[in-house]
């Protein structure tokens, strides 16, 4: 059965950007280091990039999704995938208001203005296959909304101090996860799986 997956790279004290983030600098100070376990061993840049070991298996995971679901604060510094995340799967964007012009050419990409309607077609899109959920804020609301299953964290082993907490804003409420997996990755990444209990 298809299942929502958050799929985010945090530091060990909880940012996913550093500081000093904006449109034009989407991670912020330093906010690379999260995403280098991606590269390593590769030999590639970050357009053909397939990570070797444990790190290759959790990055293979992850790019056999079958839709996405992203919040325009992930995909506007990521210059909207250029209209393809990975393989022509469907992107679905949760954001208000009107979508940019130069996203016309791109027909894989949907605006939705609701993060259930979003999770929802996403699932329906995705043929069986799970759905790869990027972005602090669509994380934040899709648990609120209880439309979220499962989180895949990439903990770094660096501390930041700064920037951008993945769970600042979520409600004062309790939101219970089982731990299904836990890896050791090359360069001091542990992939840890959580699933969301309702």
């Amino acid at each position: 059965m298809s299942a929502t997956v958050l799929d985010m790279s945090m530091s060990l004290d909880g940012f996913i950007a550093g500081p000093n983030e904006t449109p034009d600098h989407g991670l912020g100070d330093g906010g690379t280091r999260l995403h280098e376990w991606v590269f390593e061993g590769s030999g590639s840049g970050p357009g053909d990039a397939r990570p070797t070991g444990v790190n290759g298996r959790v990055f293979a995971e992850v790019m056999a999704t079958g839709a996405v679901v992203a919040g325009r604060g992930t995909v506007e510094p990521a210059g909207y995938w250029r209209g393809d995340h990975h393989d022509g799967v469907p992107i679905f964007i949760l954001g208000r208001g009107e979508p940019p012009a130069e996203i016309g050419g791109w027909p894989l990409i949907t605006f939705v203005d609701d993060v259930a309607t979003a999770m929802r077609r996403a699932k329906e899109a995705a043929g069986g296959k799970d759905v790869l959920v990027h972005g602090a804020g669509v994380a934040r609301l899709a648990l609120a909304a209880g439309v979220l299953d499962e989180l895949e964290l990439h903990v770094i082993p660096v501390l930041f101090g700064g920037g951008r907490r993945l769970f600042d804003g979520l409600p004062a409420e309790q939101i219970e996860l089982e731990r299904t997996r836990v890896l050791e990755g090359e360069g001091g990444v542990t992939h840890v799986h959580y699933r969301v209990r309702r």
